[in-house]
């Protein structure tokens, strides 16, 4: 049985729903098939791994390391396109040590569309969650709900700055958690971050 049989492997997954968010795994899987992207998937779900602005333009992606839960935000104040996304994923996802990004699971959609440009560049790989399947992303899910503390529904992130977002990141990065036996996601990474050295 391969590592992404078993469910067990390293991973970076953007997985994702209206005002949602994206999630990243270092371990461990909510279940999916988490096939590559063939060229010949379902028609996209409904859902965006981002909160949208009340613009519907603007939006801020999020990154929740699968692990630690370790939670970075992507800034995307003029859209989701696939390159906005793309250069936005690949300067978040190189802050993180290589073993904490082999690969990135996201819900199918056309914010995708450059992926194999973004595995080039990154050396990550890219799967794609089964459609209609919010199970599959548990953390964004949970994480949806915090962030909406910090960003209501209306708030538009036209003028939201990078500071901004880094500080609500830091802020949910050092809230503790149950899942975590009440360790901060910080506290987790940091410690994982040492394992890998």
């Amino acid at each position: 049985m391969d590592e992404h049989q078993s469910g067990r492997h390293d991973s970076i997954g953007m997985n994702s729903r209206r005002a949602g968010c994206a999630e990243t795994r270092s371990s461990g899987s909510e279940g999916g098939s988490r096939k590559p992207n063939d060229g010949n998937a379902a028609p996209a779900p409904r859902f965006d791994p981002y909160i949208i602005g009340s613009d519907s333009a603007s939006a801020v992606g999020t990154l929740v390391e699968r692990k630690t839960r370790l939670v970075m935000l992507l800034h995307l104040p003029h859209g989701r396109t696939a390159e906005h996304v793309r250069d936005a994923l690949t300067k978040r996802i190189t802050e993180l040590p290589a073993a904490l990004r082999r690969t990135l699971t996201w819900d199918q959609g056309k914010e995708m569309a450059q992926h194999a440009r973004f595995t080039v560049d990154t050396g990550v790989q890219v799967y794609f969650c089964d459609p209609h399947s919010p199970w599959q992303r548990g953390s964004n899910e949970n994480t949806n709900g915090l962030l909406r503390q910090y960003f209501p529904k209306g708030t538009s992130f036209e003028h939201v700055t990078v500071d901004q977002l880094d500080a609500v990141a830091d802020s949910l990065n050092r809230r503790p958690r149950k899942t975590l036996g009440w360790r901060s996601p910080a506290e987790a990474y940091a410690q994982a971050v040492a394992l890998t050295d």
